[in-house]
């Protein structure tokens, strides 16, 4: 590659400005007080013994910046002599400059955009002042979202102004503003909160919408299903879906509560007196945490056998640690070889409240000493299995 590729050409100079553009930096200037400009640009230029062995290269690359400086880019060249014994006094640039932010805009062709960020970022601190360090700091964002900005600050101050509202997000009725808007702008609007009400970092760290903003949520649900006829409500009602409000009141008189992960198991769980099944929570065991009669009832965890459900077996414990594990033993394992799978991706963890065969045959699967990544679901489990052991706790 010819060494005159290393010298500065007006293009690389431009590449240098446009690099300082992506940054923000021309953008929020007149917002963070740098005194970026006058904008100093590295320049490589040929010196004595390169301007007399490439002194023609020399010669074209010179008069490329003598056309730049009388071409109105906004580029302010420097010239300097080099003096060489043989070839004499040859003028070239000496450093290259952008004089003013101005300068900038018209070498780049921005200065549309730069006008509008102004009058955004104007516009925005009129009505929140705290939010000068974030438009120095994100200032392309104004620019991403020039169209709606008007209705993320109309958003932003209803939600400062009614911090406990208590609504649902559909209920929020604003000029141009819906639910759909609001969902797809929360991880904006709650940034913006930050740096208008930086304690709210402190007082709720976890980046939930609707408590940041004191929205009202979809309330949780249990299902779960009466097992005993006696029990059914009015005589006719055995199998409900309801608020954890409304099972936390009700308070139904049962001895035994069942919980399977798999929906089917739980619609085909067979009767057992003065018992319910409670059907698919998955992770989510929060709701039976606000459960109170649960603590005075023996409580049954059926999950599939593999390390997540030993993981969800654990964490339930978290909340109720009597709870008993059903069907998640190694001679239920065994028995079902033939109905092996792969676990996707095994929990890794290590589990503190399993009972020591709970624990030796976690450690098993998570280590692989039974097979890669074994897993049972429980709808594999023979149904003979399921009705003999109930029959077992029901005697």
């Amino acid at each position: 590659m010819s060494r005159v590729l290393a010298w500065t050409t007006p293009a690389n100079v431009r590449e240098q400005v446009r690099r300082v553009w992506d940054s923000g930096r021309i953008l929020s200037a007149p917002l963070s007080g740098e005194a970026l400009f006058p904008l100093s640009l590295r320049l490589r230029r040929p010196e004595g013994a390169e301007l007399a062995a490439r002194f023609d290269e020399a010669r074209q690359w010179v008069r490329e910046w003598e056309g730049e400086s009388q071409g109105g880019s906004g580029l302010h060249v420097e010239w300097s002599e080099v003096r060489h014994r043989q070839l004499g006094a040859n003028r070239v640039p000496r450093c290259v400059i952008v004089p003013t932010r101005e300068s900038a805009l018209v070498l780049l062709r921005k200065s549309s955009e730069a006008r509008r960020f102004d009058a955004l970022a104007n516009q925005t601190l009129a009505r929140f002042p705290s939010l000068r360090e974030w438009l120095v700091r994100r200032p392309q964002v104004l620019l991403e979202r020039e169209a709606e900005w008007a209705r993320v600050l109309v958003a932003l101050d209803w939600f400062l102004t009614h911090p406990h509202s208590g609504r649902y997000m559909r209920q929020v009725d604003l000029p141009g503003v819906d639910s759909k808007f609001i969902e797809k702008h929360q991880g904006l609007l709650m940034d913006l909160q930050e740096e208008v009400q930086p304690s709210v970092r402190e007082r709720l760290p976890v980046r939930d919408f609707a408590s940041r903003f004191g929205l009202r949520t979809k309330p949780l649900r249990v299902h779960f299903r009466f097992l005993d006829p006696a029990l059914y409500l009015e005589g006719l009602l055995s199998d409900l879906t309801v608020t954890v409000s409304e099972l936390a009141a009700l308070r139904p008189r049962v001895e035994r509560v069942f919980i399977t992960e798999n929906d089917v198991n739980g619609l085909a769980f067979p009767c057992v007196p003065r018992s319910l099944v409670i059907l698919g929570l998955g992770y989510a065991l929060e709701p039976l945490g606000a459960l109170p009669w649960l603590s005075s009832t023996c409580v049954y965890y059926w999950g599939d056998i593999d390390t997540h459900g030993f993981a969800i077996l654990d964490r339930l414990r978290a909340h109720h640690p009597r709870v008993h594990s059903l069907l998640m033993d190694r001679d239920v394992l065994l028995a079902h070889t033939a109905h092996w799978v792969e676990e996707d991706k095994p929990h890794r963890g290590t589990l503190s409240r399993l009972t020591e065969s709970e624990a030796a045959l976690y450690e098993d699967l998570r280590h692989q000493r039974l097979g890669e990544r074994v897993r049972l679901e429980q709808e594999h489990i023979g149904f003979r299995w399921v009705e003999n052991t109930l029959a077992r706790l029901s005697a």
